[in-house]
């Protein structure tokens, strides 16, 4: 693959430097805040060799690129005009994206935005403490010995210090000074107040009476915090003079910050992370096993609409006031659920590119990134993401009767294991293995689609022939009653009299468009004839009506798949001529299109002849 004119593509077809207002990355997407959404190309951009998918959600336009986002990332943020985009904080204050305010979406935004610079960090040092506990749980080693010490260290220290990351990253998000926000979560977990908060004691300021509480890997308060600085340090530097503006801001935001997040917003900020982490206590006290169902089911739902955030920063708060978190034992089921999904597809389907992206699909999810599996291949087929569905909820159900509890934060997957030992240990083996297996199975036998099933290249020999894609007479192009299709203007063809309402595909392609009307489908063939069906003359006035539509854009076929069924009789009853009409749209890149008039012993309909690369024109 190339990644520069990958990147390039890409650029193009959110609408240039001109419409990014800032772009990053994650694990698997190129993140991008556009000016203008309207003004980016969603379809061509799922055209372009190495994108998976587009979402446009949470605020942010994403491209799903996979496990190559990296190296797409460093060619798009390289090309002329892109260094001044490459963070989602550069976003500037005066410039708004068009549409309507979405709070949600704008909420969801800052999450993501506050979490994924450190989210492999976060991670591996999940990871580091249930290998840990794991090696504990073996007496490979004790918790007295220097090894584990300096080990314990490594995994806790983002933990114990995540209000000062998240005071850097949510700072730069918010535009305020990082170091100022980063000096304000230093003193929220500073020794001095750490050991009050140990001895009970209360802080006398002023006359007010101060309850410290204890803010080492927390989430809400610091955020709480940073949000006021976003309001408060603007107003000082109006009011500063600029020759002090850079001395004198950060000390009166330390000087007003400090003690009103101590008196107000950090136990404002505890409060509402206890209130969600109650409600979520009620359902799973309500029944386990049904909390277990329901979120086993769905998270990978809410993930295609970014909501996961939401729940990510609750568990975090799960294991810092709790010393562990319920939920995730549960969330793992999901995700190897979309494994399992993968793999069914990966041993059901034969053909090569189905093959080679779900197979790998799988292994990424394995290791808990599921963005490939989802968009490149259960969601797309449909039927294998309902599996997964069925298959963790199941799964997710065990899980939640077994009380399972993660003694610390990690994102879930078959590393995360060890984080599980303990309560409900072998629940959470059994419910994982039903998620996997059990979305395997119900993958293999009910949810490869017939089409992702076969061997394209079993069935198409020539690619530069069409198929006959309708029963009926062959008719030449200029004998449709059709001026526009008549006078070949869009591309030369071929008409069909249809003797029954069923269109399939002529090509092994690449469905590129689907009107709305359901009556016209553009298809582009792996060779790269472009063609368009269009079903009936004047028949958009019937819209869509009489037509059912099989197929969706960027759906794969392959020659034979019912693409279009269709009512003849009403059509013809309603006074249109159903006259099926194929057009090769890019009749000019070849030498002729032959038409196949008499094709009694033939499915033939069109034979294209490339044009001589060595031939020149005047």
């Amino acid at each position: 693959m190339g990644y520069q004119k990958t990147a390039e593509d890409i650029l193009d077809g959110v609408g240039g430097k001109e419409n990014v207002n800032a772009v990053w990355h994650c694990a698997t997407r190129l993140r991008f805040k556009l000016n203008d959404t309207n003004a980016a190309d969603t379809q061509k951009i799922q055209n372009i060799d190495g994108v998976i998918t587009v979402v446009n959600s949470a605020g942010q336009y994403q491209v799903v690129v996979g496990n190559s986002v990296g190296r797409v990332y460093d060619e798009l943020t390289a090309l002329p005009g892109m260094a001044s985009h490459v963070s989602p904080n550069t976003e500037s204050a005066s410039v708004k994206e068009k549409g309507t305010f979405n709070p949600i979406s704008q909420l969801m935004d800052f999450v993501s935005a506050v979490f994924t610079p450190f989210l492999g960090a976060l991670a591996g040092a999940g990871i580091l403490k249930g290998l840990l506990a794991l090696i504990i749980t073996l007496n490979w080693i004790s918790t007295d010995s220097g090894p584990y010490k300096v080990w314990n260290a490594a995994s806790d220290a983002i933990f114990y210090f995540l209000p000062m990351f998240l005071a850097f990253t949510a700072a730069k998000k918010l535009k305020v000074n990082q170091f100022v926000a980063v000096s304000l979560a230093g003193a929220l977990i500073h020794p001095s107040l750490v050991e009050i908060v140990s001895n009970s004691q209360t802080i006398d300021f002023f006359g007010i009476s101060i309850v410290p509480i204890t803010y080492t890997a927390s989430v809400f308060p610091i955020l709480l915090s940073i949000w006021g600085l976003s309001y408060l340090e603007p107003l000082l530097n109006k009011f500063f003079p600029e020759s002090l503006r850079n001395m004198l801001t950060p000390l009166v935001s330390l000087v007003i910050m400090l003690p009103l997040t101590l008196a107000v917003i950090g136990p404002v900020g505890t409060k509402i992370s206890d209130l969600f982490a109650w409600l979520l206590l009620a359902i799973y006290g309500f029944s386990p096993l049904l909390a277990g169902l329901i979120l086993g089911a769905f998270h990978q739902s809410i993930v295609i609409f970014g909501v996961h955030w939401a729940l990510i920063t609750l568990m975090i708060n799960n294991v810092a006031n709790h010393g562990y978190d319920q939920w995730l034992p549960i969330v793992c089921a999901a995700v190897l659920s979309q494994a399992g999904a993968a793999f069914g597809v990966f041993l059901k389907s034969k053909d090569p590119k189905i093959k080679g992206l779900s197979g790998s699909a799988a292994i990424t999810a394995i290791f808990g990134i599921t963005e490939p599996a989802i968009y490149g291949v259960t969601l797309k087929l449909k039927r294998p993401f309902y599996c997964a569905m069925i298959a963790a909820g199941i799964g997710g159900a065990v899980i939640g009767s077994f009380e399972v509890h993660a003694s610390t934060f990690t994102f879930p997957s078959l590393l995360a294991l060890p984080t599980y030992l303990g309560q409900g240990f072998l629940g959470e083996v059994i419910g994982l293995m039903i998620a996997f297996f059990g979305a395997v199975i119900l993958t293999f036998f009910f949810g490869v689609p017939k089409k992702a099933e076969t061997l394209p290249t079993q069935v198409d020999v020539n690619l530069n022939e069409v198929m006959v894609p309708a029963d009926g007479q062959i008719v030449a192009l200029n004998q449709v009653s059709d001026e526009v299709f008549a006078s070949e203007a869009m591309g030369k063809g071929a008409g069909i009299i249809p003797i029954n309402g069923l269109v399939t595909a002529p090509v092994n392609g690449i469905v590129n468009s689907v009107y709305k009307t359901g009556h016209a489908i553009g298809i582009i063939s792996d060779s790269g004839i472009e063609l368009l069906i269009h079903i009936g003359i004047n028949t958009v006035k019937l819209k869509g009506q009489f037509f059912k539509p099989l197929v969706k854009e960027n759906d794969r076929i392959i020659i034979g798949d019912k693409i279009v069924e269709f009512d003849l009789e009403q059509i013809k009853a309603a006074g249109y001529d159903p006259t099926v009409m194929v057009v090769v749209t890019n009749s000019y890149q070849y030498d002729q299109v032959q038409v196949n008039l008499d094709n009694s012993n033939s499915k033939q309909l069109l034979q294209v002849q490339p044009k001589d690369p060595n031939q020149t024109t005047s």
